[in-house]
C-alpha cells in the first residue's frame, strides 16, 4: 500500500530503540511490515494519544522532493504549505502555521529564524533526509507548548544509528524538474571504522531558475487593481507610471526573482554497542533565493530630511542569502531497573541571513541558539510504561539594518514533561503533562517578561480482538507563550512588504482541544479518520489593518478568542493482485474551519477542503501511479484578504527498480499538473502574485548500496 498515506499510532521521542541500536538493523521503508513505525520512539510502541502520524520516505520522498520541506509534504493528510516563494515554504498543519508548527531535526528545533517570518527559509535540505514524520495530535505538546498544530520531524543519518554491513555504504539521489530548471543532487557515505564506530559524511546541491507558471502571474482581483491604476495614471498624463502598472498586470509565463541555489555539507561520528550509543555531527547549510515583489507595490525607507526624489529611488529585487553552522549531539545509555534507558539530544546553531535590495545589503538577521533534552525511559511494569524528561532552549536574536523590524532579544525556556501509558487489555489509557517557563527579554526596548505555561492531555483507546480496529478519544489543554516577534515587532520588513507591529502586553495563548479517531489497519486495507476541535482563549494572529506606514501595508498582531475544527481522513486498499502486481486505490481528505468568536469573522489564511485520490500498480520491479487532487475555493476570508479559486491537479508517475525491490536502484519519472492549471494556496501570504508551478516533468534516480 501507499506508505505516504499511512496513519499509525506512535510515541514521541528522538532516538532509536534500544533493540535497533543493538542489532544494527536499519528500519525498512515498508512501514506496513515494520513494528517500529517511528524511529523517534524508544519507550512506547503504541501511544494512541497521538491521533495520527504520517511517514514519508523512500521512493515517495524522492518523488515528492522539493527545495523546501513544506512543499515536499503537501500530499499528506492535513498538510498544506506557506508557499511564500520557492526558496521559502514551511508546513501548514491543520490550518496552523508559524510558531504553532514545530519543524524538528531528529527531535529538536531547527534553531533558525524561520518561524519569525514567512520569508525566512527553513535550513533543512530534503535531499539529505532519510524520512520525514508529520506528528499531529495533543501529545505533540511534548516537543513544546507552541506545537499546537503539530510537528514535522526530519530524520537524517548525520549521527549514524547503525553499523553498516558493508565496508562502505552509499546513498545518493539526483533529479531534474522542468518547471524551474531544477537540478539537484545529494548523497551520503557511511563507513564502519570498527564494529562499534561508524563515520558519516553527506552533501547536497540544488540550482533552480525562475518558476514557470501558466497564464498571468497575478491573481484576477489584483490584476484588475493594477489595470485601474494604469488607467488613472494615464488620465493624469503619467504615461511612464501607467506603463509600469500595465507591465506588472500582464506578467505571465514565469515568476521573476524566484531562482534558488542551495548547498549543504555534513559529517558525523557515532559509537554504538549493546550498552548504549553516543554520536555527534557538524553541518553547514547555504542558500540564496529570490523574494518575488508584489506587483505595483511602492517602498522606501529614506532618512529624515532626504529629498522626496531620493526617498523614492527605485530599489533592486530582494534576495536572501542564508547560512547556518550546526553542531548536534545524541546519545543513550542502558540503565536497567525501573528506568530502562537514559536518552539525550542537543544542538547548537549559528545562523545568519542577509536581505539584499539589489546589490545593496538591506537587513542582516543573526540567531545563535542551543536546544537540549534528556529523557528517562521507564521499563514496562505490568502494562505501565512511560517517560520523564526535561527540555532547555536559549536563543539570541539580532537584526541590523534599516528594516530591523524586531529589536535584539533573547528567549530562554526550560520545561519538564512526562507521558504515561497503561495497557488494560482491550483498553489503553494515556496521559501527558508539560510545564514550561519562557523568558523573553530585550535590553534595546527595556522589555523583560516571563511566562509560565501548563499543558496536559489524556487519551482513551479501545482495540478489540485482533487489533485491526482501534477507536479513541483525546482531550488536551495547551498553553503557549507569545513569541518575541509577536511581542516586539515594530517596523518595516521589505521581504514581506509589510510594516509589522506586535504587542508587548500579550498574555499566554491558551486552548482546549478534543479529538475522536478511528483506524482500521489490516494486510490489505488501511483506513483512518480523525475529527478535532480547538477552542482558544487569547489566540494570537497577524492581519492587515488597511493602514499604511512607510508606504507599506500595516500587518498587526492581535489577540482574540477563536475556534478551530476540522477532519482528516485517509484510505488505502489493495483491490486486486495479478501478474506480480498489487493494484491499490487510496485517498486523502482534509478540511479545517477557523473563526473568531463573537461574530469576529474568519481567521486569515485557512486552507479549504481538499480531496486527493490515486490508483497505483506496484510490483517488485515497477510502480505506476495516477492521481487527482482537488482543492476547493476559499471564500471565507478575513478583512483585506482576497478569496482563492478552486483548482484541480492531475499527476502521474512511474518507478523502475531494475534490480528488484531490494536492489538499491530506483529510477523515477513523473509529471505534475499535467493540464497546466493555474493554482494558488490560500495559506500563502503571497498567493496573489506567487502561484504554484505549471506543468512539471521530473526525473530522478535513487541509489543505495
Amino acid at each position: 500500500m501507499k506508505n505516504k498515506f499511512l496513519l499509525s499510532s506512535a510515541s514521541l521521542a528522538f532516538i532509536a530503540t534500544p533493540a535497533f541500536a543493538q542489532n544494527n538493523t536499519p528500519p525498512s521503508d515498508d512501514f506496513h511490515n515494520n513494528d517500529m513505525i517511528v524511529v523517534t520512539a524508544p519507550y512506547v510502541d503504541q501511544l494512541d494519544i497521538l491521533a495520527g502520524t504520517s511517514v514519508l520516505s523512500g521512493e515517495d520522498l524522492a518523488e515528492d522532493l522539493r527545495g523546501q520541506i513544506g512543499e515536499s509534504l503537501t500530499k499528506l493528510p492535513g498538510v498544506s504549505a506557506t508557499s511564500f516563494a520557492p526558496g521559502s515554504s514551511r508546513p501548514v498543519l491543520r490550518g496552523f502555521q508559524g510558531p504553532r508548527v514545530r519543524v524538528l531535526t531528529d527531535g529538536i528545533g531547527t534553531l533558525d529564524a524561520a518561524a519569525s517570518s514567512v520569508d525566512h527559509a527553513t535550513p533543512i535540505d530534503p535531499l539529505t533526509a532519510q524520512r520525514v514524520e508529520v506528528l499531529r495530535g495533543p501529545a505533540v505538546l511534548l516537543f513544546g507548548g507552541d506545537a499546537i498544530g503539530g510537528a514535522v520531524n526530519v530524520i537524517d543519518k548525520r549521527i549514524p544509528r547503525d553499523i553498516p554491513d558493508e565496508s562502505i555504504h552509499i546513498d545518493a539521489l539526483t533529479g531534474f524538474g522542468s518547471a524551474a530548471d531544477d537540478w539537484s543532487a545529494g548523497g551520503s557515505i557511511d563507513v564502519p571504522l570498527t564494529n562499534k564506530l561508524v563515520f558519516h559524511v553527506d552533501g547536497s546541491y540544488r540550482d533552480t531558475g525562475d518558476v514557470r507558471v501558466p497564464g498571468f502571474v497575478v491573481a484576477p482581483e489584483l490584476r484588475a487593481e493594477l489595470l485601474e491604476e494604469a488607467a488613472e495614471e494615464e488620465a493624469e498624463g503619467e504615461f511612464e507610471e501607467a506603463e509600469e502598472f500595465r507591465e506588472a498586470a500582464n506578467q505571465s509565463g514565469r515568476i521573476e526573482n524566484t531562482a534558488t541555489r542551495t548547498w549543504t555539507a555534513g559529517a558525523g561520528l557515532a559509537f554504538i554497542d549493546d550498552g548504549g550509543n553516543l554520536g555527534f555531527s557538524v553541518s553547514y547549510y547555504d542558500s540564496d533565493y529570490g523574494v518575488p515583489g508584489r506587483p505595483g507595490a511602492g517602498h522606501h525607507h529614506g532618512e529624515e530630511g532626504e529629498e522626496e526624489g531620493e526617498e523614492e529611488e527605485e530599489e533592486g529585487p530582494v534576495t536572501i542569502g542564508l547560512e547556518q553552522i550546526r553542531v548536534d549531539l545524541r546519545g543513550g545509555v542502558q540503565l536497567g531497573g525501573f528506568f530502562e534507558t537514559l536518552n539525550f539530544r542537543a544542538g547548537y546553531s549559528d545562523y545568519e541571513h542577509t536581505e539584499f535590495e539589489g546589490d545593496e545589503i538591506g537587513t542582516r538577521f543573526f540567531v545563535e541558539g542551543i536546544e537540549a533534552r534528556a529523557e528517562l525511559v521507564q521499563a514496562d511494569h505490568s502494562g505501565w510504561r512511560g517517560v520523564i524528561g526535561t527540555q532547555y532552549l536559549t536563543r539570541q536574536f539580532n537584526a541590523i539594518g534599516a528594516e530591523a523590524f524586531v529589536p535584539k532579544n533573547e528567549v530562554d525556556s526550560i520545561a519538564l514533561f512526562t507521558v504515561q501509558e497503561v495497557d488494560l487489555g482491550d483498553f489503553e489509557v494515556e496521559g501527558a503533562l508539560r510545564f514550561e517557563n519562557t523568558n523573553v527579554s530585550s535590553q534595546a526596548v527595556n522589555f523583560d517578561r516571563s511566562f509560565d505555561a501548563f499543558s496536559g492531555a489524556i487519551g482513551f483507546a479501545y482495540s478489540p480482538g485482533d487489533e485491526a480496529l482501534k477507536i479513541g478519544a483525546n482531550i488536551s489543554r495547551s498553553e503557549r507563550a507569545p513569541s518575541a516577534e509577536e511581542l516586539l515587532s515594530n517596523g518595516p520588513h521589505i521581504a514581506t512588504q509589510a510594516f509589522e507591529i506586535g504587542n508587548p502586553n500579550f498574555d499566554t495563548e491558551k486552548s482546549w482541544g478534543g479529538e475522536l479517531y478511528a483506524r482500521w489497519n489490516s494486510d490489505k486495507v488501511d483506513l483512518s479518520a480523525t475529527v478535532y476541535a480547538n477552542w482558544f482563549d487569547g489566540f494570537i494572529f497577524d492581519t492587515a489593518t488597511g493602514a499604511e506606514e512607510d508606504d507599506l501595508p500595516v500587518f498587526q498582531y492581535f489577540q482574540r478568542d477563536a475556534t478551530y475544527w476540522g477532519f482528516e481522513a485517509s484510505a488505502a486498499a489493495t483491490v486486486a493482485q495479478s501478474g506480480g502486481f498489487d493494484f491499490v486505490v487510496d485517498g486523502v481528505a482534509d478540511f479545517v474551519r477557523a473563526k473568531f468568536d463573537n461574530a469576529g469573522g474568519p481567521v486569515p489564511r485557512i486552507p479549504p477542503l481538499r480531496l486527493l485520490g490515486g490508483v497505483e500498480a506496484n510490483s517488485d520491479m515497477f510502480k505506476v501511479r495516477a492521481e487527482v487532487e482537488w482543492n476547493d475555493s476559499q471564500n471565507r476570508v478575513a478583512a483585506f484578504e482576497t478569496a482563492t479559486d478552486s483548482f484541480t491537479f492531475v499527476n502521474a508517475s512511474a518507478a523502475w527498480r531494475p534490480l528488484g525491490r531490494e536492489g538499491g536502484v530506483t529510477l523515477l519519472a513523473a509529471v505534475n499538473n499535467i493540464f497546466d492549471v493555474s493554482a494558488r494556496r490560500h495559506a500563502s501570504f503571497t498567493k496573489d502574485f506567487v502561484p504554484l508551478a505549471g506543468r512539471d516533468f521530473r526525473v530522478s534516480a535513487k541509489f543505495s548500496f
